[in-house]
C-alpha cells in the first residue's frame, strides 16, 4: 500500500457552498494558484453544469494551474459529464469527478431510483466519463448511511467501468471515527477489484468529527483526503486541510505517511481565503487561529521559556505563521513592492502593479506601518473587484451622543455623479440609507461584520455585508483604515454583485438541491 496521501482540495467547490463564501472568477483563480503553491495534488474547481459562470471559472482555473490535477464535479448524467469534461479538458492534468447517491433514503426520496437503477447509472456514467478522460473519480454520495454490501456492489461496478479513484463520503457528517474506519477497511477487503483504485474520503463536520473521521479512514487504508481550507463548506463545513495535514505531520510516528504539502504555505493560504471571503479566522481555530500559539498561563509561559516543546507540538514557522514584518512604506519603490508580491505568489500586470503601488502609497500616508496583510487587502480591493456599476467618490459622516448621525456621499451611479445626505440611528445606518437613496434600491441587509486586518488603532477595517433583494443574495467585501468608508465600499460592492446577478441570471444558479458529496 502506498505511503503517500493525496490531498484533494475542494475549497473552490464545496467550500464555496458555505454561506457568504462566494468568490468572483479572479478570486477563484488567485486562490487556485495559491493551492498549487501549497502543494495540493488535486483542485476540485467547481461544478461546471451548475451555471455558465461556474463552467467558465473551472475552465479558467484549468488553464491557469499546471502542477495540480484539476477536477470538475458532475452528477451521473451525460450532460453533466460533458460539461465537466468541457471545462477541465484544457488542464495539464484533468479529472472528471462523478457521483450518485447510494443510501436508501437518498435513492428513495431524492433520486426515486431502485438499487438496480443506481448500479446501472454508476456503470454507464463512469464508463462514459472514462471514454473522455482516463482520470475518473466516482463518489457514492451518503456512503456512510448506505448498506455496506450494496456499497460493495456499487464500488466494484465503478472500478470495473473505469474509475481510478473511489470516494466514500460522509456526506451529512453522520459517521463516528471507529465505524468509518471500519467501513473503509471492509470495502477494501470485500471489493474484489479494490486494488485497482485509490480509496478517498470526504467528511463533513456536522458532529464536529470531519477531521477525526478523515484520519480514521486514512489509518484504515484510504489514500486520498478531500478537504477545504479552514474547513469551510456546506452547513458546519468539511474536514479542514490544515488540521489533517498537521496531524499527519506532527504524528508521523503514528501514521507513517507523507503528503506533498508545503506546510509553510498553510497559514498564507488560509489567510488569503479569509481575506477573499471576508470571514476572519476564529481566534480559537486549531492550527491557524490567533490563539493557536498564544500562552497566557504563568506555568505555560515558564515552561515555554525553558523549552518551547513543553507546550508547543509544532511551531508557528512550520505553518508559515511568522511575525508580521513591515513590508512597504511611503518611501518604498515599485521594485520592493513587486518583489514582495512575487514572494506572496501574486502575478500582476504592469498596469495592475501601478494601481496597487499607488493604493499602497495612499495607505502608507494614513498608517504608521504597512504590513503584509495590508498589502494583500489592497491587491484584493484594487485588482480582483468586479467592474463597478456604482462607485463611491467621497463620503463624510457625523455621529455622537450629541448629534444626529448624518452621512453625505458623492457617488457615480451608472455613469452619472450624484450627491446626497441622509440620517440614521448610527453612522453606518446613515451611510447605508444614503447609498440606498442614491442608487434607488432598498435591499435587506442580512449580515454585517467588521474585522481588523492587523493590530493597532490604525489597522485597516475589513467589512463584509450580505444583501438580499427580490430573492437574490450577494456578499460584498472591502477594507479601509476608516471602518465607515470600508462599510460603504462593502455595501456598494454587494450592490454591484447584486446588479451583475440580475443582469446575468444564468451566471449563478443554485444547484445544491441536486445533491453533492
Amino acid at each position: 500500500m502506498s505511503d503517500k496521501v493525496y490531498i484533494f482540495d475542494t475549497t473552490l467547490r464545496d467550500g464555496e457552498q458555505s454561506p457568504g463564501a462566494t468568490m468572483n472568477m479572479g478570486e477563484k483563480v488567485r486562490l487556485a494558484r495559491q493551492l498549487e503553491r501549497l502543494g495540493v495534488d488535486i483542485i476540485e474547481a467547481g461544478f461546471p453544469a451548475a451555471s455558465r459562470g461556474d463552467f467558465e471559472s473551472v475552465a479558467q482555473i484549468a488553464a491557469a494551474v499546471k502542477d495540480c490535477q484539476v477536477a470538475g464535479l458532475c452528477r451521473s448524467v451525460q450532460k453533466d459529464i460533458d460539461a465537466a469534461w468541457g471545462a477541465v479538458k484544457g488542464a495539464a492534468q484533468p479529472r472528471i469527478h462523478t457521483f450518485i447517491a447510494t443510501s436508501d433514503i437518498h435513492m428513495k426520496f431524492k433520486l426515486g431510483k431502485t438499487r438496480e437503477q443506481v448500479l446501472e447509472m454508476t456503470r454507464d456514467s463512469v464508463a462514459y466519463a472514462a471514454g473522455l478522460c482516463p482520470n475518473v473519480e466516482f463518489s457514492a454520495e451518503d456512503a456512510s448511511r448506505s448498506e455496506p454490501d450494496f456499497l460493495v456492489q456499487v464500488v466494484r461496478t465503478a472500478i470495473d467501468a473505469g474509475a481510478a479513484v473511489i470516494n466514500i463520503p460522509d456526506t451529512v457528517g453522520y459517521a463516528q471515527p471507529q465505524e468509518y474506519g471500519e467501513l473503509i477497511a471492509y470495502l477494501m477487503a470485500k471489493v474484489p477489484n479494490s486494488h485497482k483504485a485509490i480509496f478517498s474520503v470526504h467528511c463533513h463536520n456536522d458532529l464536529g468529527l470531519g477531521v477525526a473521521n478523515t484520519l480514521a479512514a486514512i489509518k484504515a487504508g484510504a489514500r486520498q483526503a478531500e478537504v477545504t481550507l479552514s474547513g469551510i463548506g456546506e452547513r458546519a463545513g468539511n474536514a479542514a486541510l490544515e488540521e489533517v495535514i498537521m496531524a499527519l505531520n506532527v504524528r508521523k510516528d503514528y501514521y507513517n505517511l507523507e503528503t506533498g504539502i508545503n506546510t509553510s504555505q498553510i497559514y498564507p493560504s488560509c489567510r488569503l481565503l479569509s481575506m477573499i471571503i471576508g470571514q476572519p479566522i476564529p481566534p480559537y481555530k486549531a492550527i491557524t487561529g490567533a490563539n493557536a500559539f498564544a500562552h497566557e498561563s504563568g506555568i505555560h509561559q515558564d515552561g515555554m521559556l525553558k523549552n518551547r516543546q513543553t507546550y508547543e507540538i509544532m511551531t508557528p514557522d512550520s505553518i508559515g505563521k511568522s511575525s508580521s514584518d513591515i513590508v512597504i512604506g511611503k518611501h518604498s519603490g515599485r521594485h520592493a513592492l513587486k518583489s514582495k508580491l512575487d514572494e506572496l505568489g501574486y502575478r500582476l500586470t504592469e498596469e495592475q502593479l501601478s494601481q496597487v503601488f499607488q493604493a499602497v502609497k495612499n495607505l502608507a500616508d494614513k498608517k504608521k506601518q504597512v504590513f503584509m496583510e495590508d498589502v494583500e487587502a489592497v491587491v484584493l480591493e484594487e485588482v480582483y473587484r468586479i467592474p463597478d456599476k456604482f462607485k463611491l467618490i467621497y463620503l463624510s459622516s457625523m455621529s455622537g451622543n450629541m448629534a444626529i448621525p448624518t452621512a453625505a456621499l458623492k457617488m457615480e451611479v451608472k455613469g452619472e455623479e450624484k450627491l446626497l445626505s441622509d440620517f440614521g440611528v448610527g453612522p453606518i445606518d446613515a451611510v447605508f440609507n444614503t447609498i440606498d437613496r442614491l442608487v434607488e434600491r432598498k435591499p435587506r441587509l442580512t449580515r454585517y461584520s467588521v474585522n481588523a486586518i492587523t493590530g493597532g488603532t490604525d489597522a485597516q477595517g475589513e467589512v463584509t455585508v450580505k444583501l438580499e433583494e427580490n430573492s437574490i443574495t450577494s456578499v460584498g467585501r472591502a477594507s479601509d483604515p476608516d471602518i465607515i468608508v470600508a462599510s460603504a465600499k462593502a455595501y456598494i460592492n454587494a450592490l454591484n454583485r447584486l446588479a451583475k446577478k440580475e443582469s446575468d441570471p444564468k451566471a449563478e444558479v443554485d444547484y445544491l438541491a441536486s445533491g453533492t458529496p
